[in-house]
């Protein structure tokens, strides 16, 4: 799909059912709707969807978060994290998700932040390949993270310099 048949746009609380919707049809771990409320409101330039002819087709919802100290700076070091990522199985294949992905890592660039992680399923191939593709490296294995038992890879991205 041509990148002008989709839009990808900061998500309004009005976008809000539609993502939840998509969530809870994609993904096997769903956040509460309370959740999704606070993290569009604190984090607005983090959270996108896609449209396609005016339908919610997918989402990508992060935030910021500390990540340590940086010691020789004396100050904390700053990370984004993608909470949930989701395209609707009809809409996949089409550059939607990676269009998602490459709009919140160029939001995290602009908070200034120094690196974005995210956890993905160890059985998600098709995600970790897109994943490595825009610079994601595994990190380490998160042994029974899912409520199913299966495990995690965390996986790391820098994001500057």
């Amino acid at each position: 799909m041509d990148e002008r048949r989709y839009k990808i746009r900061e998500c309004r609380k009005e976008d809000l059912g539609e993502v939840i919707a998509i969530n809870r049809r994609c993904l096997p771990e769903n956040y509460t709707s309370i959740f999704f409320e606070e993290m569009r409101e604190k984090y607005p330039d983090l959270f996108y969807v896609a449209e396609v002819d005016g339908k919610i087709v997918g989402y990508v919802m992060c935030r910021e978060e500390a990540a340590g100290l940086d010691l020789p700076r004396l100050r904390a070091r700053r990370r984004g994290h993608i909470i949930s990522i989701a395209v609707l199985p009809e809409y996949r294949r089409r550059g939607i998700g990676r269009s998602l992905l490459t709009k919140a890592l160029e939001s995290m660039r602009m908070r200034n932040l120094e690196e974005c992680i995210l956890e993905v399923r160890v059985s998600n191939t098709a995600a970790i390949n897109l994943y490595r593709k825009l610079g994601f490296e595994t990190v380490s294995q998160i042994p029974f993270y899912y409520m199913d038992g299966e495990h995690a890879y965390l996986m790391r991205a820098k994001l500057t310099g």
